[in-house]
C-alpha cells in the first residue's frame, strides 16, 4: 500500500510518501500529487517512509525530473531509505538531488 500527503509551506511543496512505489497505481498517485504543485518553487519528496522504489516508480521519478525541470521547479529527495537510495544509484536516477536535513530546514525557513 502507498499513501502520500502534500504540505505546502510558502513556495515549497513537501510530498510525504509512505509505503512502496513499485506499481503503476502508486507511481500515478505520486505523479498526480507532484504535477498539482505547479506554483511551487521547490518540491521535496520525503521518502523517509518509502520501503521500496522500483519499476514504475523509478520511471515516474525520471518523468517528474524532466517535467519539473521544464517548469523551472527544483526537485529534491529527502531522507531516502537505504533500499531506495540503492535503487536510485542502480538505475542512474541518482541525478535526483538528495537533500539533507539542514537544506530542507533552510528551504522551509525561507
Amino acid at each position: 500500500m502507498f499513501n502520500l500527503k502534500v504540505e505546502t509551506i510558502g513556495a515549497v511543496a513537501v510530498v510525504h510518501c509512505k509505503g512502496r512505489i513499485v506499481r503503476s497505481e502508486a507511481a500515478f498517485q505520486l505523479r498526480d500529487a507532484v504535477t498539482a504543485q505547479k506554483c511551487a518553487r521547490v518540491i521535496v519528496l520525503d521518502f523517509s517512509g518509502v520501503q521500496a522504489l522500483e519499476g514504475g516508480g523509478l520511471g515516474m521519478l525520471l518523468f517528474l525530473q524532466v517535467w519539473i525541470h521544464n517548469l523551472g521547479i527544483q526537485l529534491k529527495v529527502f531522507a531516502p531509505t537505504a533500499a531506495v537510495r540503492q535503487s536510485l544509484e542502480r538505475t542512474r536516477a541518482a541525478a535526483v538531488e538528495i537533500a539533507g536535513i539542514s537544506e530542507v530546514g533552510s528551504l522551509l525557513g525561507q
